[in-house]
């Protein structure tokens, strides 16, 4: 009695606890055979599995060993483990011969817990990783998805753990996780940027294809980067917030803050100018273009294209050295005004020209143009109004059609008629010459007769220099025809100049 009474204090002592897990389904499962696992080491073993009283869920019943009492705390994770591909990795494939089995993550909490419920994937990341979770904010979801990399420096120093739908439905919000030590180069003015596919750009650099690694082109992913020149400050906090840029550019573009819009208003085609192309001035960019529209003009019953753009002040030195050192600090908006109402007086007017021929895309310079008509900035509207010149293809295709409108004018047959009636003139004269004209003139007058005569017949109707002449003056206006149409062609395919017509291609 005294053996079994001390047996079963002992089995009791002993005896670990039990818990209950609460999954959706019970694949690989099986009561008394399905082991649970820590770190690859059994801690208990599945006893029972029944349903829930709903039938929506299965509840498991499992013993653990004595020694995970202390470790069932809330925050603790259980989830079963099969074989998988995810995020580019094969896990799971041991319990292709051994059977599923339970996996478990401790939790930090010291709040003891006995009922969990079992995750249906496996967390990305260990409680025990070192590094700082970050939240980014995006337009949307792109090609990212739980478990894409994170790179810094085309080295790989995390993933993405997370993302969730925002509560006003207008953007996606990615969380992440930063491994140590690569999450100590994270502060706040630190940029984030979709690395995902492969970034191809022609400039003026010629051409780029910049990618972070195969993975990335696969699954996708995202890269971050301190710009350079950019103060260094203090580490970002534990889920701070960051916004995610679409492409390295945009992340890395210095940050402007100030932007004035002003409205542009041009009464031709906008063709291949889109919301992001540049403003250039002599070849610096000093702002962008926001938007572009259609608008009725009462006052001539036109449809006239208005361009919004943004004009970053910062980028242009309004001030000499010594106004700067007895002002510091950024000029106020009234220097600014007068200072873009004497660029408007010098001859400062917006045009739309070709960025690249190959695209066909444009872009909105500003310049100076000598003759250009006296304007001011409209400054009344809720947005300025920029004066604006015609675009260079405009202006050609201007030309070519006076040019040919002139040839066109061209007073042929009065001037057949004149020459007609010059010759009959011609020859009257010379018949009066030859009665009145001494007979040591008649050899003379009669050579000089012959020379009309053969000037006559030249000139005639069926002669074939006035044919020649009417011919050569259909070409030159055919001609001018062909000029127009070449401008119009250009200017909706003006990536023709390097390609040549489709026609031409094949």
């Amino acid at each position: 009695a005294l053996i079994g009474g001390w047996l079963a204090v002992k089995s009791i002592l002993e005896a670990g606890p039990m818990i209950t897990l609460t999954f959706k389904n019970a694949e690989g499962l099986e009561a008394g055979k399905t082991h649970i696992k820590f770190k690859d080491v059994d801690i208990g073993t599945v006893e029972t599995i029944a349903l829930s009283e709903d039938l929506s869920q299965v509840i498991v019943t499992a013993k653990l060993i004595k020694s995970s009492e202390k470790h069932l705390v809330e925050g603790t994770r259980f989830w079963v483990v099969r074989p998988r591909i995810s995020g580019g990795n094969i896990t799971g494939v041991g319990t292709l011969l051994s059977g599923a089995y339970i996996a478990v993550d401790v939790g930090n909490s010291r709040k003891p817990q006995r009922e969990f419920i079992g995750l249906e994937t496996p967390p990305p990341i260990s409680m025990e990783a070192k590094g700082r979770q970050i939240l980014l904010h995006s337009d949307n979801l792109g090609s990212l998805n739980i478990g894409a990399p994170i790179y810094f420096r085309q080295l790989k120093a995390g993933q993405v753990v997370g993302y969730d739908l925002d509560p006003d439905g207008m953007g996606i919000t990615f969380k992440i996780f930063v491994e140590a030590p690569y999450d100590k180069y994270v502060n706040r003015n630190t940029r984030f940027w979709n690395a995902s596919g492969i970034d191809i750009r022609l400039d003026s650099n010629g051409f780029q294809v910049n990618t972070q690694s195969l993975l990335s082109i696969l699954l996708g992913g995202i890269a971050f980067e301190t710009p350079p020149g950019v103060d260094l400050v203090a580490e970002a906090d534990n889920s701070a917030d960051f916004n995610l840029f679409e492409d390295r550019t945009a992340a890395l573009k210095n940050p402007e803050r100030e932007a004035y819009k002003f409205d542009l208003v041009f009464d031709e085609s906008a063709r291949g100018l889109t919301a992001g192309a540049p403003v250039d001035l002599r070849g610096v960019v000093v702002g962008d273009v926001s938007s572009k529209r259609l608008d009725f003009e009462p006052s001539t019953h036109k449809i006239i294209v208005v361009v919004s753009i943004n004009l970053y002040p910062e980028r242009i030195n309004l001030r000499t050295r010594e106004k700067a050192m007895k002002n510091p600090g950024r000029p106020s908006y009234a220097e600014r005004k007068n200072f873009l109402d004497g660029l408007v007086a010098s001859g400062l007017r917006a045009q739309l020209r070709m960025g690249n021929p190959l695209t066909g895309q444009s872009f909105v310079a500003l310049d100076f143009f000598r003759n250009a008509k006296p304007a001011t900035i409209n400054w009344q509207p809720d947005t300025p109004q920029l004066p604006t010149e015609v675009g260079a293809l405009d202006s050609l295709q201007a030309a070519l059609t006076s040019v040919a409108k002139k040839i066109e004018k061209f007073p042929i047959e009065q001037i057949g008629n004149n020459l007609e009636q010059m010759l009959a003139s011609g020859n009257r004269l010379m018949q009066r010459l030859d009665s009145e004209t001494a007979p040591e003139a008649q050899a003379t007058l009669q050579a000089a007769r012959k020379a009309l005569d053969e000037l006559g017949q030249t000139l005639s109707n069926d002669s074939q220099f006035k044919q020649d002449t009417s011919a050569m003056m259909r070409e030159l206006t055919r001609a001018a025809q062909q000029l127009r149409l070449l401008s119009d062609y250009l200017e909706r395919h003006p990536e023709a100049l390097l390609r040549g017509k489709p026609e031409d291609a094949k």
